[in-house]
């Protein structure tokens, strides 16, 4: 295994040559991920009209972390894309970008298939999604930074302007359920995939470029990772003062149609939260790879990146594991965030208990070669 595939999940089975960052960063997602899908499994966001204030941090359809660990898991895929395409890319050599895109294909169809499948006992699963992701990630990652960028950003403000419509259309009593249809007909799973349910590609396809455009600045250096952060900090922040500004404005002159356009909420799919979104996934990854890089012999980060190289088997076990528990066995039950906190926590425990034992024996997770046998 070499550093351009390291931030791919699934990994190999040694560690010396991979990026101990992205593998750490990739894992401390997840365990976000979890906590995130438990809660929301579990409470449905309904934990009584006195919310604490964790209990709106964590609510999983409107507090400011949901969706954030997610997206901060494509923007580390988005690196691991450069990462095991550069030199094809750099050296122009077409045989290897053939070869690497059709590697990326490969995989993005056995994810985007697993997904269709998870979907039956994960409804909303980002398995699905992401596999649409690496798809897409196969036919743009040998395209020059500004296009890139260009894409990113049309993805957005796509997602904005199909948001803009739904609402509108909503406000004035038309049907718009043909957004976002059940996967009944090749043209409702075109609509599933780029426009509507949890993760479409309009707008997380942004979150796939902005981590293809960083990948190639890595290794970082101490100042780019400064820059990082200062305009991630910068971007985090401002969409939530732009939106808080807009907002109290648009209420003043009763413009229900502008408070809609500046909010933050997840599901809107807005400017304001792409932006926000991608703002706080870059200070995430800045701050915690250069932690995982500093501390890169510790157990924590030796533990954390153990985990990072299975996060697609960890993916599919925690649903396994809450459809187990929860649905089959009726163990667990509905108990706000302080029982989702604790199941996940569970989770965690035993998954990386199991992971640990797994990587000293057998190496590579079981999905994980599986995804490798498969797509290269």
């Amino acid at each position: 295994m070499t550093e351009r595939e390291a931030a791919l999940a699934p990994p190999s089975v040694t560690t010396s040559a991979r990026l101990p960052g992205l593998d750490v960063t990739r894992a401390v997602a997840l365990v976000g991920v979890v906590i995130m899908n438990y809660h929301g499994f579990l409470n449905r966001g309904n934990d009584g009209l006195d919310r604490s204030i964790g209990e709106r941090t964590f609510h999983p359809f409107t507090g400011p972390l949901s969706t954030r660990f997610a997206a901060t898991f494509v923007i580390v895929a988005g690196m691991g894309v450069t990462l095991m395409t550069n030199r094809s890319r750099l050296g122009a050599d077409c045989d290897a970008i053939r070869a690497n895109r059709w590697k990326l294909a490969r995989r993005g169809l056995l994810l985007y298939v697993g997904g269709l499948l998870l979907e039956w006992i994960w409804p909303g699963t980002i398995l699905f999604f992401y596999g649409a992701l690496f798809l897409a990630s196969a036919l743009v990652f040998t395209l020059r930074t500004r296009w890139v960028v260009g894409i990113g950003v049309a993805s957005a403000v796509a997602a904005a302007a199909i948001a803009w419509f739904r609402f509108e259309h909503m406000a004035t009593g038309h049907d718009v359920s043909w957004l976002d249809p059940a996967v009944t007909s090749p043209r409702n799973l075109l609509f599933r995939t780029f426009v509507g349910y949890t993760h479409p590609l309009f707008p997380w396809l942004a979150f796939m470029c902005v981590g293809i455009v960083i990948g190639r600045a890595i290794p970082l250096s101490a100042y780019s990772r400064q820059r990082l952060i200062s305009v991630g900090l910068l971007m985090l922040s401002g969409s939530y003062l732009l939106s808080d500004a807009g907002s109290r404005l648009a209420r003043n002159h009763d413009s229900a149609t502008w408070q809609f356009l500046l909010r933050t909420n997840p599901y809107d799919h807005g400017l304001l939260y792409t932006t926000g979104t991608v703002g706080s996934s870059v200070v995430v990854f800045c701050l915690v790879s250069w932690l995982a890089d500093r501390f890169a012999s510790s157990p924590v980060t030796v533990t954390l990146q153990h985990a990072g190289q299975m996060t697609l088997t960890l993916y599919v076990a925690h649903a396994l594991a809450f459809n187990a528990v929860v649905h089959w066995w009726g163990w667990v039950t509905p108990s706000g965030l302080g029982g989702a906190l604790i199941f996940s926590l569970l989770f965690w425990i035993a998954a990386i208990a199991l992971g640990s034992l797994w990587h000293r024996t057998l190496g590579t997770g079981p999905l994980e070669r599986v995804y490798r046998g498969f797509g290269g």
